[in-house]
């Protein structure tokens, strides 16, 4: 090798650039830009206020900032469902003037008090949810509108009661315990805080209501197209708002016991600011209670910070404006262009060098031939896409579709066909079990069994997390071939943990080393992965020693043998590491030895791009997917060799005219079957020398 070749193998080895692009798409990425905000903030007011954080400091900080994240909330809970709300700060206004006007004019007890005042904001929150929701107003206008009437009210009521409020004197401990108090320490106004937003955080991840207000956020349309009742989803946002805004009235008044013409005015920027700041989206259905908590602390700090070095009243406005507006502006930049971000990154290239391709020609053991022209066609332009098939002891085959049907053609013609069973996915590999059930690989699902009766049952659909990974590689993505161990112990292959099953060939121009083999044991019930970062491994087949299993890994052109048990366990040698083309299935011979499908042939442009991964990059970033270098699947091969692996004999379609592309065969009584994952046929060819009688259930189970 090259020194320079070295360089870039070395260079894309140590700096993991898929990083990047897998933490972009993790959820809490989001929170990630807030939580840095906050940690800048603190720092910069930490250090401008020698003080600023004191355990005085931050008590009177925390009573307020309860109140605070109360409106956060309320307005976070409207984004979500796609909505804004600029009465909040009103509506706390006339929360606070409302409860202090109950308690020391009219003498109502606390609990009266406090529901009732938590009507008002439910009304004022049930009038905006009306007109927005029901009359579909628009919502920056409607609630406009409402500040500057609920405002109007409490302009009224403070003319009227502000003077017998301020002579007044409540003589409640509980009155003053929900300003002054706390609970186990924290601030009775945190602590509430902290529930509600537990509540919100439960009801939106976890609950149906909760799911209702994201999709309706994200396309009411589409929402309203499957049933959900968006107006009365939306209307029960408003009402929700206004009474988490009254609620941090009460909170307000218990704690400070005064109500003036200035009491929440500004409070809605303040809010918005929080929400934004926070990650939750204007465009509505990405928000979280975290977000609406992250973003307020960072407000207060900011707006109490300024009040504390000095800045006066319009500055700290004029911050919070330009704040706000930078905030605004990421996330519209930022929702808008994610995706298109994320296509740039996510794909990240490593070097890859393949050995020297084999000649196809002269004595080659793969020279080209036309061995595979006499296939005959079984089920021709009835069937799409069957990746695998396989044949049970009354010689009926059994094959995948792409519509997730597994489709069963009766022997002994085969003229006759029915759909066996809708799994709903993407079947792929198949293998028969011991008790006769057929055992499937399911795209993007996971690993089936598929009962006699037809019944299905999941087997696994994940596996144990690797500690140290970022990717979530806990899920299935793309199971693709299984075989079956002497006890029972099923071995199946997951091609990629990084894309799914429509974008299998963008995992070759990475060549990074995604997929795994994994093991689910059917006695403990328990999956766990067992061969991890294999190039895009494939067909499975156990060997006749029933320790060992053959593998096959599709762009690194190689097959592979793993021993699972005996003295050589956990080792893995390579048993054919230079194959003209990309492996697939691999399946046993009557003889012995066994069949390797080859998916297409290499090409000296691809083998030599592997080797550039700074120009497979370039070209993932520049040029539309289309027109992407990919691997050659159109010419089919079928290989046959020993468990040394020489070569024994390969079958080629030359030209691609009758079976272009095969990913399976399987041995069955004197005849190949052939599958292909683009094909729309089952082939059938006629084997010579290869033993009448033999079929692969006997072979593993030893059936008389």
């Amino acid at each position: 090798m090259a020194v320079s070749d070295q360089i870039v193998r070395w260079r894309y080895r140590l700096v993991p650039d898929h990083l990047l692009g897998e933490i972009l798409t993790k959820r809490w990425v989001d929170n990630a830009i807030p939580v840095l905000i906050l940690i800048v903030v603190a720092a910069v007011f930490g250090w401008l206020i020698p003080d600023f954080f004191s355990a005085a400091g931050i008590s009177s900080l925390m009573r307020q900032w309860g109140e605070f994240t109360l409106i956060a909330l309320a307005l976070m809970i409207v984004m979500v469902a796609g909505g804004i709300d600029l009465s909040v700060g009103s509506t706390f206004a006339l929360g606070n003037i409302v409860a202090l006007t109950l308690i020391t004019v009219a003498g109502w007890p606390v609990p009266a008090v406090i529901g009732a005042t938590l009507a008002c904001g439910a009304l004022v929150g049930l009038v905006n949810g009306v007109l927005v929701g029901y009359l579909r107003l628009r919502a920056f206008l409607t609630t406009l509108v409402t500040l500057i009437i609920v405002r109007a009210i409490v302009d009224m009521m403070l003319l009227k009661y502000s003077v017998a409020i301020a002579a007044g004197f409540v003589d409640s401990d509980l009155w003053y315990y929900f300003g002054e108090g706390d609970v186990l320490g924290v601030p009775f106004s945190v602590a509430t805080a902290l529930v509600l937003a537990l509540v919100a955080h439960l009801v939106l991840s976890r609950s149906r209501v909760g799911w209702h207000v994201l999709a309706v956020g994200g396309s009411r349309r589409s929402a309203h197209n499957v049933g959900i009742p968006v107006r009365r989803v939306i209307c029960l946002t408003y009402v929700v708002s206004g009474t988490l805004a009254a609620l941090s009235g009460v909170l307000f008044a218990s704690r400070l016991g005064g109500a003036g013409a200035d009491t929440g005015v500004g409070l809605e920027i303040a809010a918005l600011t929080a929400a934004v700041l926070g990650g939750n989206s204007l465009g509505g259905g990405r928000g979280s209670a975290a977000k609406a908590i992250i973003g307020a602390i960072i407000v207060m700090i900011m707006v109490n910070g300024l009040v504390r070095i000095g800045v006066t009243r319009g500055g700290s406005s004029l911050l919070l404006g330009m704040v706000l507006l930078a905030a605004v502006a990421i996330d519209v930049r930022w929702l808008k262009n994610r995706h298109k971000f994320l296509s740039k990154v996510y794909v990240s290239p490593t070097y890859s060098e393949l050995p020297e391709a084999p000649a196809t020609s002269g004595s080659s053991p793969y020279a080209l031939n036309d061995r595979l022209r006499p296939v005959e066609a079984i089920g021709l332009g009835q069937i799409d896409g069957p990746e695998d098939v396989i044949l049970d002891e009354d010689d009926h085959i059994y094959v995948g579709n792409r519509t997730g049907d597994i489709v069963r053609f009766f022997a002994p013609d085969y003229t006759r066909q029915e759909v066996f069973v809708h799994v709903g996915g993407r079947p792929l590999g198949m293998a028969f079990a011991k008790d006769g059930a057929l055992l499937v690989c399911i795209g993007g699902m996971g690993l089936y069994s598929i009962g006699r009766d037809r019944s299905i049952r999941k087997l696994t659909d994940e596996t144990n997390r690797s500690w140290l990974s970022v990717i979530d590689d806990s899920r299935l993505r793309l199971a693709d071939d299984l075989d079956i161990a002497p006890d029972g112990r099923v071995f199946f292959s997951e091609a990629t943990v990084r894309y799914e099953m429509h974008e299998w060939p963008v995992d070759c121009l990475e060549s990074r080393g995604n997929g795994r083999i994994i093991c689910y044991d059917p006695n403990t019930g328990t999956t766990r992965t067992v061969i991890k970062n294999l190039l895009f491994p494939n067909g499975i087949c156990m060997m006749h020693d029933g320790q060992s299993f053959l593998f096959a890994e599709t762009w690194a052109c190689r097959v592979s043998r793993y021993w699972f048990d005996g003295p050589k366990k956990g080792t893995v040698e390579v048993v054919i590491g230079d194959l003209p083309g990309y492996p697939d299935n691999i399946n046993r011979a009557s003889d012995g030895t066994y069949w390797l499908a080859l998916v297409g042939v290499r090409t000296p442009s691809l083998d030599l791009a592997l080797k550039m991964p700074g120009f497979r990059r370039r070209m993932a970033r520049r040029i539309a997917p289309d027109e992407w270098l990919y691997p050659n699947i159109n010419t089919g091969c079928v290989v046959r060799f020993d468990e040394t692996g020489r070569i024994i004999e390969t079958l080629w379609d030359f030209g691609g005219e009758n079976h272009p592309m095969i990913t399976s065969m399987r041995e069955h009584k004197g005849h190949l079957y052939i599958g292909g994952i683009l094909n729309n046929r089952v082939g059938r060819l006629k084997l010579d020398g290869m033993d009448p009688t033999w079929s692969g259930i006997d072979s593993y189970w030893r059936r008389t």
